[in-house]
């Protein structure tokens, strides 16, 4: 089973087959999301045990650049969301309640954070439109865009379900890298403003520790 969503509040323990996401050849893991613990009680969103890599892709930015994903957000923390302009929920509700708590937060906090916007639905969200739709949100958020097959191969990279073939079945989850380039929390559908407002310093803080 693939990580789709999660419910706040929610201990799960997620079988993470990687054969489903696309690597035939790798062994199953587990991905344990939990809150509980003292480290844990920090974050409003679900920790991810094992924390997992950041992931190394490839795409082409809104002005046409070519984006190199880890290397690009080297030193951050790095907030990735796969999504499509048209979604009509889950999209424009975290994309808004995540821009609502960086403006309130001060300078030097969120210049430490990155916020990725990977569209899953290359061939209606030309990069005019995608620079538009996340302009409404925050000018600072990074869209990104490229051939089906290589969208495909980010979240593949990423370790989320493949949905070029239907875009409405993207992940509902922001994925949080912190500035050791380890993915420990998830942001599901649900999050509020006042989440991100809570979580957003305290991973441009985190030390991690063995988990």
């Amino acid at each position: 089973m693939i990580l789709r969503l999660f419910s706040l509040g929610v201990a799960a323990v997620v079988p993470w087959f990687a054969a489903e996401a696309g690597f035939a050849q790798a062994p199953a893991a587990q991905v344990e999301v939990r809150q509980e613990g003292h480290q844990d009680a920090a974050y409003r969103g679900g920790l991810v045990t094992p924390a997992l890599p950041k992931p190394s892709f490839t795409l082409t930015d809104t002005s046409g650049a070519v984006f190199d994903f880890k290397g690009g957000t080297n030193g951050y923390v790095t907030l990735l969301f796969f999504g499509y302009a048209h979604c009509a929920t889950v999209c424009p509700t975290q994309m808004a309640y995540l821009a609502g708590a960086m403006r309130q937060l001060p300078r030097e906090v969120t210049n430490q954070i990155k916020v990725v916007f990977v569209t899953t639905d290359p061939a209606q969200d030309n990069p005019r439109l995608l620079r538009a739709w996340l302009n409404h949100f925050d000018k600072s958020f990074i869209g990104l865009t490229g051939s089906a097959a290589e969208v495909e191969a980010a979240e593949v990279s990423a370790k989320i379900p493949r949905t070029t073939a239907n875009p409405a079945e993207h992940a509902a989850f922001v994925l949080a890298y912190t500035k050791d380039n380890l993915g420990h929390v998830i942001y599901p559908a649900g999050v509020k403003q006042s989440d991100w407002l809570h979580d957003l310093p305290q991973l441009t803080n985190a030390r991690w520790t063995s988990r």
